[in-house]
């Protein structure tokens, strides 16, 4: 069975994320939603709400699990048995950050890392943008998947 885990932190999970998802799915025989804990970052959601969310968007999709974790990305995936790391990414700054955490990973667990291109319609859509505009009362309807709304 080929497993892979998507990491981050999903504050909050979009459509972007989103449509990573469905089409690792085309990929992968079960995918681990992995919400990484990171102390540097200040949360908007909690992050059981974050689990709790995205297990809501995926409850009909049975090759989808939801966790979250607390260590390296590269022990998280040896923890669930997934042999890849599956990423979006939506532009340059997405590609070179990506590639250098792809070698880390490499390197430390030996786990390769799959990198599917944001679809252009959700190219714009990132995490930041949506907690922006819900910090000012704004509709993130058009960025966040129906079952978040």
């Amino acid at each position: 069975m080929k497993t892979a885990i998507f990491p981050g932190s999903f504050d909050p999970f979009t459509k972007g994320h989103y449509d990573i998802v469905l089409r690792g799915l085309s990929l992968f025989d079960r995918i681990v939603i992995g919400i990484g804990r990171n102390g540097t970052k200040h949360e908007t959601f909690p992050i059981r709400e974050r689990e709790a969310a995205i297990q809501k968007i995926f409850a009909d999709e049975p090759r989808v699990e939801v966790q979250i974790y607390d260590c390296l990305t590269v022990d998280f995936a040896k923890q669930v048995g997934a042999q890849f790391i599956l990423r979006g990414v939506r532009g340059m700054a997405d590609f070179e950050y990506e590639r250098n955490m792809a070698e880390a990973n490499k390197e430390l667990g030996g786990i390769e890392t799959i990198l599917l291109y944001t679809r252009p319609e959700y190219a714009h859509i990132s995490s930041t943008l949506v907690r922006d505009l819900y910090s000012y009362n704004k509709d993130v309807s058009d960025y966040v998947p129906n079952r978040l709304r």
